[in-house]
């Protein structure tokens, strides 16, 4: 027979078990508990380190690192040594301090497959961190920095085997690219570019760098803000988004791709350009925006059986009501013929509005 005291024993002993937590979600495995993360800021991400060594180990093999969602003014970064050790929380570093430290401690073998950053730096540790994320394995690389001098794209970027999207955004006085050479034989792999702040002056050899054989399998390509360009030859074989916007020193813009889906021209030409033409033929394309372009002498657009929505816009100045101005509104209509909606902005009906005008006028 159970005695009272074994009993009460017993029974605080059940009571003890209930209450004790079965961890679960520390034994699920790093590729889950990574997608749970990935729901968190990168702050939140770095202060689950603490926990335990298990933790630690997923911090320092974390393969998405966005640190676009710091507060540059109030940082809070959990850092560790590369021993796998616990290391000291600095209570305020910069931001810069952060990605150096986060890269350093990384795991041997650990690919970084998203690194995202915006700073103010100098050329030697833009490099560096440039050149960490390459030898990670860097798929995505997102950039959005500030330098006291132009910066050189290192070599490594564009002969790298695992980029697969790229994004430059520098801040004046922006960054320079390799030779025409170099770049042509690399981006062997990249799918996604997205160039802001370009300086193109003096670099004409890079302007039919998206022309040929270059960047076989780029699918989306995004000029923005891009300074210098006067002549822009776009024929990448695999393209199948491409957006240009505010290129306002554009004459000339030539688009032929056999995949073209969608295009977006937004902002460019120079209105005081006597000479200025658009080309483009694209067979597959389905979207194009057209809007607050200065209106070129010539325009022809061939081949857009495909077209199902079209929205277009002019920035028309009094100078433009020529003949040739409004021959040129005219053949881009008539290349839209196909779509199945399209969509005129107010400038445009205001210069259709001033060529009737014209017309009457004549005669």
């Amino acid at each position: 027979m159970e005695t009272r005291s074994s009993k009460r024993k017993r029974l605080l002993q059940a009571q003890s078990e209930s209450h004790t937590a079965i961890d679960r979600i520390t034994h699920l495995p790093d590729a889950v508990l990574h997608q749970i993360l990935l729901l968190l800021p990168i702050k939140t991400i770095a202060q689950t380190s603490v926990l335990s060594k298990r933790w630690r180990l997923l911090w320092s093999s974390f393969p998405d690192l966005d640190f676009t969602t710091l507060n540059p003014h109030c940082i809070s970064c959990y850092c560790f040594n590369s021993c796998g050790g616990r290391g000291s929380v600095s209570p305020n570093p910069s931001t810069l301090d952060c990605i150096s430290q986060t890269l350093a401690a990384r795991q041997r073998g650990s690919d970084i497959r998203v690194l995202r950053f915006r700073a103010r730096l100098g050329f030697s540790r833009l490099n560096g961190l440039i050149r960490s994320a390459i030898r990670h394995n860097v798929q995505d690389l997102d950039i959005d920095v500030c330098t006291d001098d132009y910066f050189n794209l290192p070599r490594c970027v564009v002969m790298s085997e695992s980029l697969k999207a790229l994004s430059l955004k520098f801040r004046p006085p922006g960054f320079r690219l390799p030779t025409s050479m170099v770049m042509k034989g690399g981006f062997q792999s990249l799918q996604t570019l997205s160039l802001s702040h370009m300086v193109f002056y003096k670099k004409h050899y890079l302007l039919d760098l998206f022309a040929g054989s270059a960047f076989p399998v780029l699918r989306k390509l995004t000029l923005d803000s891009c300074c210098g360009i006067k002549f822009l030859d776009v024929g990448c074989r695999a393209l199948q988004d491409l957006t240009v916007e505010n290129c306002f020193q554009l004459h000339g813009l030539t688009v032929s791709g056999p995949r073209l889906e969608r295009l977006r021209v937004v902002s460019c030409f120079e209105s005081s350009s006597e000479k200025s033409w658009v080309k483009i033929i694209a067979p597959r394309l389905r979207v194009m925006h057209w809007e607050h372009n200065a209106i070129t002498e010539t325009n022809c657009l061939e081949n857009l059986a495909s077209m199902e929505e079209a929205f277009i816009g002019f920035f028309a100045l009094d100078e433009d009501t020529t003949a040739e101005k409004y021959k040129s509104v005219s053949n881009i209509l008539s290349g839209l013929s196909h779509a199945h909606c399209l969509t005129l902005q107010s400038q445009c009906i205001q210069v259709f509005l001033s060529f009737q005008a014209f017309i009457l006028a004549i005669f």
